[in-house]
């Protein structure tokens, strides 16, 4: 008996993960244009936004942010971030504040005559992570998030295994914000993920669908199980403080996990 044997052969595909797009190339701000409150886009004359020696620094002189040209969806975005020394009023003895605003949409200075709307991953001392809805107070413009059951004045507080909450306005605080957190400069919370003054922080905005997670220096802090709008331009903010930024680096997702 003459058997015949047949060998398949299987071609398997292997498909490279995306590679990082860095949004900020350390030289310039290509692919992003400035907006200043009551100056409008592309006017600096007080250069609040300068590049030396690789590294953005945002002088917080006045208010206003970076924007870039294209809209994202679906992403990982990776900033990292120190706080510098100087700082303005009326925030000169305030928190250090700034953000990173996603899903950005709509007009220039709709909010405030200062930002698009969007959903701000907030930079303050003390409150890094907590997410802020900078929205008009419409069904367009939401965030949901697992919460505890108390609040911390009139803010939700994220609690991975909390009951969801959808906000309109306002903020959900990062799990670990100090309860007697106060807006003054140099605040420290007990718990608190950032690191001192001076020292670079990682902070990471992953975003899929409308689910966006927060990561400061490796550790969750927060996380939106949904949110609207779902995409966007990225802002990053100047508001009062001197902050610098090394890198701001955008790896593109699959929209499913």
């Amino acid at each position: 008996m003459t058997g015949s044997f047949v060998i398949c052969a299987v071609a398997s595909t292997v498909f490279a993960a995306p590679a990082p797009i860095p949004l900020f190339n350390g030289e310039d701000l290509t692919g992003w244009y400035t907006f200043l409150r009551d100056r409008g886009r592309d006017n600096d004359p007080k250069k609040v936004f300068t590049v030396t020696d690789g590294v953005l620094r945002i002088s917080g002189e006045e208010w206003g942010c970076i924007t870039t040209v294209e809209e994202y969806a679906d992403y990982h975005l990776a900033v990292e971030f120190r706080w510098g020394e100087a700082a303005h009023a009326p925030r000169a003895d305030r928190a250090r504040d700034s953000g990173v605003l996603l899903h950005s949409v709509g007009a220039d200075g709709a909010y405030g005559g200062v930002w698009m709307h969007a959903i701000e991953c907030q930079i303050i001392e003390g409150g890094t992570g907590d997410f802020i809805v900078v929205g008009d107070g419409s069904e367009d413009y939401a965030v949901t998030c697992p919460v505890a059951p108390e609040m911390q004045g009139q803010s939700h507080v994220y609690q991975p295994d909390g009951a969801p909450v959808t906000v309109h306005s306002g903020r959900i605080n990062w799990w670990g914000r100090d309860a007697g957190w106060r807006d003054e400069k140099g605040f420290r919370g007990a718990r608190d993920v950032e690191k001192p003054v001076g020292e670079w922080n990682l902070l990471e905005c992953i975003a899929r669908g409308g689910a966006i997670t927060v990561r400061l220096n490796g550790v969750e802090v927060n996380r939106a199980v949904d949110c609207r709008p779902r995409q966007g331009r990225i802002q990053v903010q100047s508001e009062g403080a001197e902050i610098f930024f090394r890198r701001i680096e955008l790896t593109p997702l699959d929209a499913s996990p």
